[in-house]
């Protein structure tokens, strides 16, 4: 994993050959010129609204960061980031100064200039489909990097989604592994699991979830994709001598047979992709018992930046979750109400939790950067990897994303 070859393309574009970026350059400058932030460039000129306490981005190659957001306006920045063309400068924290682009996001240019998206937005490549040979492709592309990355900057459960803090004390004296499990504990408590209950989990993760089910007294299903996880999950269950209550796949939801008491999917819905919601959600009427409960974790977005979005590809399609697509509620909801007998009854939403989440897990892939490159990741990976979280991050410090655990019971 060397050299910038692998991920990053070239500059070659009709836009970029005929303007060299000064369209591009004229644009930054009217999207930073309000803004709390500062971007200064090679020679001294700064650019944006900031005074001397707002964070200060630095442009280090101008000439080809420019011509990149031409050639890649929806791309461009976090290739750019990639490529070392621009950083956060010495004092400065990206995610502090991702977070107000992230808040105007949809006001940051003209009108006029968003309404002409279309022409440069990129259609979701076919490969990225969620088919069930597209599925497996696409966990793996994420997931099985290496577990040894993961466990780096996750805490000890191995959760890979977002924490739930206790709002009664100060989150800088809660542990993350504390949080994760209190987020657990609220997805079962949620789904009514207890001694007895016959419970599918539709993403495995490394198997936090199914072992705290599995201690109530619950027997578990617990499906994934990926065989990284899956080989790790199988080792942490037989640990814990839950052998026996905890029955760990590789497999598609959609391959899933039987009648459950309980469904718990946690994060798991934003990889199926919206030409495959119907079909997930669908899974889980069919294979739900009367009377049973579902509660699927998931990212979330408004709907009109969900219906904004929804066919344009973006930078964390192409480098970080291929196939990927966050819903909205009002889609969600649509969805079940028109395929399904299931309703959601109750949203539990805790966005800024996540924001504190990504915050604990870059600083700490930060941390621990010598070691994860010992496992063989470059200096390209770790600028995209900072830029994945502190992207993230200041989604969620936005208010732009939002996580919540929704609760789906049948309605008739």
């Amino acid at each position: 994993m060397t050299a910038l070859d692998p991920y990053l393309p070239g500059l070659t574009d009709v836009r970029s050959r005929v303007t060299r970026g000064r369209v591009a350059k004229a644009l930054v400058a009217r999207a930073v010129r309000d803004l709390p932030v500062r971007v200064r460039y090679p020679g001294g000129e700064v650019l944006g609204g900031g005074d001397a306490t707002s964070p200060v981005l630095e442009v280090l190659d101008p000439d080809r960061l420019h011509r990149r957001l031409e050639a890649h306006p929806k791309i461009g920045l976090g290739e750019g980031y990639m490529a070392g063309e621009w950083r956060a400068a010495v004092g400065s924290d990206l995610a502090d100064a991702l977070t107000p682009f992230a808040a105007r996001l949809a006001t940051i240019l003209p009108r006029p200039l968003l309404r002409l998206r279309g022409l440069v937005d990129v259609a979701l490549p076919h490969r990225d489909r969620n088919t069930r040979e597209g599925s497996r492709a696409n966990i793996a592309a994420h997931y099985d990097l290496s577990n040894d990355l993961f466990a780096t900057f996750l805490d000890e459960t191995m959760s890979y989604s977002s924490a739930l803090f206790d709002e009664s004390r100060p989150w800088a004296e809660q542990t993350l592994r504390e949080a994760q499990s209190r987020k657990i504990e609220a997805a079962l408590d949620a789904a009514g699991v207890g001694s007895g209950t016959k419970m599918l989990e539709i993403g495995t993760g490394w198997g936090a979830l199914a072992m705290v089910a599995a201690a109530r007294g619950a027997r578990v299903t617990t499906i994934t994709l990926s065989r990284e996880q899956h080989a790790e999950a199988v080792r942490r269950v037989a640990d814990a001598g839950l052998t026996d209550r905890v029955e760990v796949r590789v497999q598609d939801y959609r391959e899933v047979e039987g009648q459950f008491d309980v469904i718990v999917s946690i994060e798991m819905l934003e990889a199926v992709g919206d030409e495959y919601w119907p079909t997930y959600l669908k899974a889980i009427d069919r294979l739900l018992a009367p009377g049973g409960t579902a509660i699927v974790q998931s990212i979330l977005m408004e709907h009109e930046r969900y219906l904004a979005t929804r066919n344009s590809y973006g930078w964390i399609q192409k480098y970080i979750f291929p196939g990927g697509l966050i819903p909205s509620l009002d889609a969600l909801s649509s969805i079940a109400q028109q395929h399904t007998t299931l309703t959601v009854t109750a949203v539990r939403p805790f966005g800024l939790h996540y924001a504190e989440t990504l915050r604990r897990w870059r600083h700490e892939f930060d941390r621990q950067w010598p070691s994860v490159k010992t496992l063989g990741f470059d200096e390209t990976f770790r600028r995209m990897w900072e830029f994945y979280l502190a992207y993230s991050e200041a989604g969620f410090r936005s208010a732009y994303l939002d996580v919540a655990q929704l609760t789906l019971e049948r309605h008739s």
